[in-house]
């Protein structure tokens, strides 16, 4: 806190930067605790023979947010890994991302960093499956791309590292950065996994399709089943609550805190006023003890006796306003006549 009683700027900092991210934190928790909300209250459907006839019964012809779970089966053709053998799916991503170590000059440490420089993902039509074989009942899966939780298995990782000379190890000790290598991974929704969707589930030109909800819910397809999958949702909210609550209650505290001194500061303020008022009255006392006129006194005279020069300073207040002698008469514990502050010691004051 400042001199005046205003809060400094590192406490300002301090409170808008928690507000600002107690706001973030929050309202990430309540956009979180909204989908674990509705995931809960989502129908659960099974893929079966009389699917259809559910969905054909249903008011539009849709459940605007159901659970479906079953396995992964290709429409037409399939995609194949490009570095495992016999691997087949539906969708693949391919991505190779740069590893290089940074030197930061704040720590002056080496920070390891890493980088997306490329990423190509394909997709071909497919469908779920109920778990039983003697079902023909499919639900096609639209635009699995957009869902929120996509859930891919890795099926290739490698690490190219950097071939590095003597000429490269001094330009990147020089620049800062030093590469590390290319790690290459290949992940992939395989024919045959386990899948629950959650989404959108209508009958069109009596073809069940899976697809993202239109009234802003989270589309999922997820290689978890239904209990995993809930339970991650609630994982996640439970950490952005715990972050949200950690800086709400550090906002509060700094914004307390900040309260707490501006009410002492006013408090001694209001002390120390009154102090001096109840110093000028005993003064004008004094005066008409002695019957003298208050214009007629110097202005360095003793406040105490009125008669001789101001001889003391006072620490640490600093205040000039006794002569040696009405110090010495001051009762122990010795204190400012003015503000009433302890005398830590006293500094004589020569008059030139």
């Amino acid at each position: 806190m400042e001199s005046g009683g205003k809060p400094s700027a590192a406490q300002i900092v301090v409170l808008a930067t928690s507000s600002a991210l107690t706001a973030i934190f929050y309202s990430i928790y309540r956009s979180k605790a909204k989908t674990v909300s509705r995931l809960t209250e989502a129908k659960k459907i099974s893929i079966d023979q009389d699917l259809k006839s559910l969905l054909s019964e249903t008011p539009g012809r849709c459940v605007p947010y159901a659970v479906i779970e079953g396995v992964v089966r290709s429409v037409k053709d399939t995609l194949s890994s490009q570095f495992v053998e016999n691997c087949r799916g539906v969708i693949e991503r391919l991505t190779l991302k740069e590893e290089k170590m940074v030197w930061n000059r704040t720590t002056h440490l080496w920070n390891s960093t890493e980088k997306v420089i490329h990423q190509r993902t394909n997709t071909v039509p497919f469908d779920l499956g109920s778990h039983d074989d003697d079902i023909i009942t499919t639900v096609r899966v639209i635009r699995a791309l957009d869902a929120s939780e996509l859930d891919l298995e890795t099926t290739y990782e490698n690490f190219h590292p950097t071939v590095q000379s003597l000429s490269n190890v001094i330009s990147h000790f020089i620049s800062g950065e030093r590469p590390k290598g290319i790690h290459e991974t290949e992940e992939m929704l395989r024919v045959g996994d386990s899948v629950t969707g959650v989404g959108e589930l209508v009958l069109d030109n009596n073809l069940i399709k899976l697809q993202p909800p239109k009234q802003g819910f989270c589309y999922f397809l997820s290689r978890q089943d239904y209990e995993s999958l809930l339970k991650k949702q609630v994982n996640g909210v439970r950490l952005w609550r715990i972050l949200a609550l950690v800086f709400g209650l550090a906002a509060c505290s700094t914004l307390l805190f900040m309260m707490w001194r501006r009410y002492v500061h006013c408090r001694q303020s209001k002390k120390k006023r009154s102090m001096l008022e109840e110093f000028k009255e005993q003064q004008r006392k004094r005066l008409r003890e002695l019957q003298m006129e208050e214009s007629s006194v110097p202005p360095t005279s003793c406040t105490v006796c009125l008669s001789r020069e101001r001889s003391c300073v006072f620490l640490e207040c600093g205040h000039v306003c006794t002569c040696a002698e009405c110090y010495e008469a001051l009762p122990e514990p010795k204190k400012c006549p003015i503000c009433r502050a302890t005398i830590d010691r006293v500094v004589p004051l020569y008059n030139s």
